[in-house]
Parts: structure tokens; C-alpha cells; sequence
């Protein structure tokens, strides 16, 4: 027995990264962000990342022991207050408020040792809201590295690194299914980025191209524009992992923003959204299958609360930063550009749970 119990822990430290192999890398190069956050030129970005203050009760959240099955709400909102807390001091840590890089390391320790949400529900809903807290803990663990020593790196990394695995297993396919497939590719890269995994890395990356494979050539996505008064919705919610995907391959020198896969590209889906925003009626066709779309019956009333801050300060349309900031040619560009300084702006900080956290904290110009 007890050389079973010495081969499993070795076995769970082989899927670990040494201490020296984590650069803190994962959705964005985390030092050069932080040095660009403390010049003068990015003062307002900078006062974005401190715009949503720390609440001390944070420090006292109870950790969830595990997700359960979807209520009527959609998902189990046991997460929702740790996403948020994490989400938060992340950007204020990268900013530099010391305070709260003592929070955030202080949760995330607590949160390991509880080993939370080891015990979630093996069910899509469950494992939604269990995704929706790992990306923000991946961003959240790359900005923190540097402050943690190998003891509290390796309790860390572990929660997160099964966790990971957890999903991993649940959705080991390449295989194209809907939104929530690419956002577990987007986690799946984020880790091996952050992890040294290739073998994860690889797996989202094959997702993303899978994506692209199967859109139509006017770039709407089959899976997702069948979803009746949610068709919009649900393609912003693809196009927003993709963006995650390609920003985290984008730290290793790869463009995923300009490959193709048949006749479509990133910018194809993205044209193909925006003129849906523009002219709902562009995805009627599609729309009047009306494969499970919610509780909006009427398919020609499209669900556009994507495009408005939601009531716990989360912006569905923070992906919008990334692709902005990186100065695209292409029309596509410079029309989210547009829709960025028209509708959105205003609403800055962009934050959510699909990028990861403060997303004007962490590419915004």
C-alpha cells in the first residue's frame, strides 16, 4: 500500500511544473504589461485596473467544495463571488496595489487547501460554472506567480493543475460541440501555456482550428445560430474564447487572428457578428430553428443584453479590448474599433469570467 500511495503522489508531481519552469505567462505577457501600466501613456488603463475597489471580506470567503447541477437560474452560483473577488484584485495586483496581492494570494492559497470545487457534479451546467472560475483563477495565479514562494507555487499549481484535468477529461474530444467547447480549449491553453503542457496546449489549440473548420462561409457558426432569440448571444460567446485562444498563443509568436481553415478566419466569425449587431434580421434564417433558445420564445427578438454592463459589474463584450488594442488592418477591426468607442467605452473597466478577469487592465490602450 504505502508504495501505491508514493507512486500516485509521484505521479500527480509529474503533471506539475518544476518551481523554475512557470514564467507567469498564460493569457498575456504578465511583465510586460505590468512595466507598460507603470509608464505614463497607459495612466488611465492603469486607474482601470484600481477602478473596482477590494472588499476585505473577500479574505473570508468560504471555499465551494463542489458545483451542483444547473437550477432554474442556469448554473450553480456557488463560484460567482470568488470569480469576482479574483477577478478584481488580479487587476489590482498587476497595477501594483500591494494590499491586494496579499488578498489575492491569500484566497487562492485558502481556496487550494480547501481543495475547492474538487467535489463538482459531473454535469455540463456544473462544469460551466466550474470553467467560469478556472480561466479567472489561470489569469489570477499568472499575475500572483512572482509573489508566491515554491512552497505556496506548489499547492497552487496542484488545486489548479487538477482541476484543469478534471475538465480535461470531461470534454477529452476534438470533436466540435457548442460554446462550451471552445471555452474549455481556451482553458485547456491558458494552463499548458502557463504549465509548459504542450500535450494541453495542442489539444485547445486543434479546438480552435476545429472552430474555424466548421463555420459557414459567411462565417456564422451552425451550433450556435440555430439558438432562436439567443443566436447573437451564443456566437459572441464562441468568438470571445477564440479571442482568449488566440491572445494566448499570440505570447508564443503564433497568429491565430490570421489563419484560416476553408473560407473562414477569425475575422470572417467576427464580421458576421458585428453584422448581426447592425442588422438583426441578418440572422433570422439561421435563428428560426429556434434549438433551445431560452426563454425568449420569438426567435426575431434577439437577445442583445451582451452589449450592456450586467448587474454584478461583468461586460460579455470584454473580449472586444485584446483585438482592438493589437491595431488590426482590416475592416473588421476598425469597425469593433468603432463599436468599442461608440457603445462601449463608457463601460470600461471591461471585466468577465470568458477573458479571464479586467480585460481594460489587461490589453486595454
Amino acid at each position: 500500500m504505502r508504495r501505491i500511495l508514493v507512486f500516485s503522489a509521484l505521479s500527480l508531481l509529474a503533471t506539475v511544473p518544476s518551481y523554475a519552469q512557470t514564467g507567469g505567462q498564460g493569457l498575456f505577457n504578465v511583465d510586460a504589461r505590468r512595466a507598460a501600466l507603470a509608464q505614463p501613456a497607459l495612466a488611465s488603463i492603469r486607474a482601470a485596473c484600481l477602478a473596482t475597489p477590494r472588499d476585505p471580506a473577500w479574505t473570508n470567503l468560504k471555499p465551494v467544495d463542489g458545483l451542483k447541477a444547473a437550477d432554474v437560474s442556469g448554473t450553480d452560483g456557488g463560484a460567482n463571488n470568488y470569480a469576482w473577488a479574483v477577478m478584481v484584485l488580479a487587476g489590482r495586483t498587476l497595477a501594483g496595489d500591494p494590499v491586494s496581492e496579499m488578498s489575492l494570494r491569500d484566497i487562492l492559497l485558502s481556496w487550494a487547501r480547501a481543495r475547492a470545487f474538487e467535489n463538482t457534479e459531473v454535469d455540463g451546467d456544473s462544469y460551466y460554472g466550474l470553467e467560469r472560475a478556472l480561466l479567472p483563477t489561470i489569469a489570477a495565479y499568472s499575475v500572483l506567480n512572482r509573489g508566491l514562494d515554491e512552497s505556496q507555487w506548489r499547492i497552487v499549481s496542484a488545486w489548479i493543475d487538477s482541476l484543469v484535468r478534471k475538465i480535461d477529461q470531461a470534454f477529452d474530444t476534438d470533436a466540435g460541440q457548442d460554446h462550451q467547447h471552445p471555452l474549455t480549449d481556451s482553458i485547456r491553453m491558458a494552463w499548458g501555456a502557463v504549465a509548459g503542457d504542450d500535450t494541453l496546449y495542442d489539444k485547445g489549440l486543434r479546438g480552435y482550428r476545429t472552430v474555424l473548420a466548421e463555420a459557414r462561409p459567411d462565417g456564422s457558426l451552425a451550433l450556435e445560430t440555430r439558438r432562436g432569440a439567443r443566436a447573437l448571444w451564443f456566437m459572441r460567446y464562441s468568438l470571445t474564447s477564440l479571442t482568449v485562444m488566440a491572445e494566448i498563443a499570440a505570447t508564443r509568436g503564433t497568429d491565430l487572428y490570421g489563419i484560416r481553415e476553408g473560407a473562414a478566419n477569425y475575422d470572417r466569425l467576427l464580421s458576421y457578428l458585428l453584422n448581426g449587431i447592425a442588422e438583426p434580421e441578418v440572422i433570422m434564417a439561421y435563428a428560426s430553428e429556434n434549438d433551445n433558445p431560452g426563454t425568449e420564445a420569438d426567435f426575431r427578438r434577439q437577445d442583445m443584453s451582451f452589449m450592456t454592463k450586467r448587474n454584478q459589474g461583468r461586460h460579455y463584450m470584454a473580449w472586444v479590448e485584446p483585438v482592438v488594442a493589437r491595431e488590426r488592418a482590416g475592416l473588421a477591426t476598425k469597425r469593433l474599433k468603432t463599436l468599442l468607442t461608440r457603445s462601449l467605452r463608457p463601460d470600461r473597466p471591461l471585466i468577465d469570467e470568458l477573458v479571464g478577469g479586467n480585460a481594460t487592465c489587461f490589453w486595454g490602450r
